[in-house]
């Protein structure tokens, strides 16, 4: 629980990637003085291991409740970058009175019953090359493009390198499964959009956020000119808009 001085931050990672991607972000909010937690989701990181082709978004919505119910978090700020915009979608319907803002990072924003596909239907060419390939169910990581996108928008030589140590493959079902957002109670959470600006990734679109959030209050929007990947790239810049949630 946080104190009417510290804020709990839980920090979601986005598709293919694990916990580490935050470490450049951690300390600076804890330094703040702020609770943080960044779990990795089940197949990724000190859990690849576990990765198979049953692990789908309602896997990775139960790894994030677990975490609020096993630490006793509440007024928890959520943040989900990319792909996480639909599991901290998920977990506000599911556990709501355990969060007190959800932050999306560059993320996917989904209405309820939709998939990923729906959302992003750039990935539908993803499964496809998966279903062509020796492991149909599984997914490697985007690769890399010419500057300025790089790799998730990552273009330095050694933040390249040492993300490629980060990244492993995401399951098909992740990207099919559809969120549940039947809880209206979730309607009153406030939200932040964080929107990363600067460079095009051609055949990826960004929705529109409508000008007033479910509660009713005027949406936030913010700007952060970096690639995709902002937690590595512009750390300091990142934790300084998260810092203002809440």
């Amino acid at each position: 629980m946080s104190t009417p001085h510290t804020k709990t931050y839980v920090l979601v990672h986005g598709a293919w990637h694990d916990r580490r991607v935050w470490d450049r972000v951690v300390p600076l909010l804890a330094r703040a003085g702020h609770r943080v937690l960044a779990p990795s989701l089940t197949g990724h990181g000190e859990k690849q291991h576990l990765l198979g082709p049953d692990v789908g978004l309602d896997t990775h919505v139960a790894d994030v409740v677990a975490v609020l119910a096993e630490e006793d978090l509440s007024d928890v700020i959520l943040v989900g970058h990319s792909y996480a915009g639909m599991v901290i979608s998920d977990v506000a319907s599911r556990v709501p009175d355990r969060i007190a803002g959800l932050v999306y990072l560059d993320a996917m924003v989904p209405a309820d019953g939709e998939t990923v596909l729906d959302v992003m239907p750039l990935t539908r060419h993803l499964i496809e090359a998966a279903a062509a390939s020796d492991a149909p169910w599984r997914i490697p990581p985007m690769p890399e493009g010419p500057a300025p996108v790089g790799l998730f928008g990552v273009t330095d030589p050694a933040d390249k390198e040492w993300l490629r140590t980060v990244l492993s493959d995401e399951s098909v079902r992740c990207f099919q499964q559809p969120v549940r957002l039947d809880n209206p109670a979730m309607d009153a959470i406030p939200r932040t959009h964080i929107h990363c600006v600067g460079t095009t990734v051609q055949g990826v679109t960004r929705r529109a956020v409508p000008p007033v959030q479910p509660n009713g209050t005027p949406s936030q929007v913010w700007e952060l000119r970096s690639g995709h990947d902002c937690m590595v790239t512009v750390p300091g810049e990142l934790t300084e808009l998260l810092l203002k949630v809440g």
